[in-house]
């Protein structure tokens, strides 16, 4: 693995404890004894999420003695999304874009990069059902993943309810629209919310959005890859903001 892994209940304990951010926890499925429930109750104090999996996937990681439990330490400082919002500097409109299970790497990255450069001033993404931030994600952001602010959240809609209740307009975008995205106002405080490559935003997010926009299409495939779409969208809301 290229990610920067720490194996070994001790381990895995201290960099919990000194506030190390980490972006996984695999814990072997069935393992038990008083030092793993020990790390299990320090992960609940301290809102860590693990995953329990087989004991074939550790061993893939690491040829070390992990004692059934492997961490990856986050490749980025995530931040907040209360960071994000006091970062907008005072001239400029907020413009944040949410992922909804967006899984891949390479299309978290690519639209990172596409954020980035159309001025967005934050990505949040869920802990659980997300592509994690490392080599190959930074690597298809061009870098974008290390200069954005990028915030982890338990719910994404809850998420999304507290930046309605901030003045934020949240806009899915999905191809299951008769409104376009032309048809839209994204000149205000807007939140562009982004679904997974093979089922699109969820139901339940959905139904929270404001709007709900279609790229126009006119060739005979359906849909467009993921992060091109964001890029068409992201660069809608900058075209919209800056003037024709």
């Amino acid at each position: 693995m290229s990610e920067n892994i720490v194996f070994g209940i001790r381990p895995v304990a201290e960099a919990i404890e000194s506030g190390k951010q980490i972006e996984k926890i695999y814990i072997r499925k069935g393992a038990e004894g008083q030092l793993m429930n020990d790390l299990r109750d320090l992960c609940y104090r301290h809102r860590r999420h693990y995953q329990e999996v087989p004991v074939e996937k550790l061993n893939r990681m690491t040829k070390g003695n992990h004692q059934g439990v492997v961490a990856v330490i986050a490749a980025i400082n995530y931040v907040e999304v209360s960071d994000i919002l006091e970062r907008v500097p005072e001239d400029e409109t907020p413009l944040i874009v949410v992922f909804d299970n967006v899984t891949d790497v390479r299309n978290f990255g690519g639209i990172a990069r596409s954020a980035e450069c159309a001025g967005a001033h934050g990505i949040i993404s869920s802990l659980k059902n997300s592509a994690p931030v490392n080599a190959e994600s930074i690597r298809s952001s061009a870098g974008a993943l290390t200069r954005i602010p990028v915030a982890r959240v338990g719910s994404i809609r809850n998420i999304l309810k507290s930046l309605q209740s901030e003045g934020f307009q949240i806009v899915a975008a999905t191809e299951h629209s008769r409104k376009l995205m032309y048809d839209a106002d994204l000149t205000k405080p807007t939140v562009i919310v982004m679904g997974s490559e093979e089922n699109g935003i969820s139901k339940e997010v959905l139904k929270l959005c404001d709007e709900q926009l279609a790229i126009p299409m006119i060739g005979a495939i359906e849909s467009l890859n993921v992060a091109a779409a964001a890029a068409i969208m992201l660069f809608e809301v900058v075209r919209q903001r800056i003037g024709d």
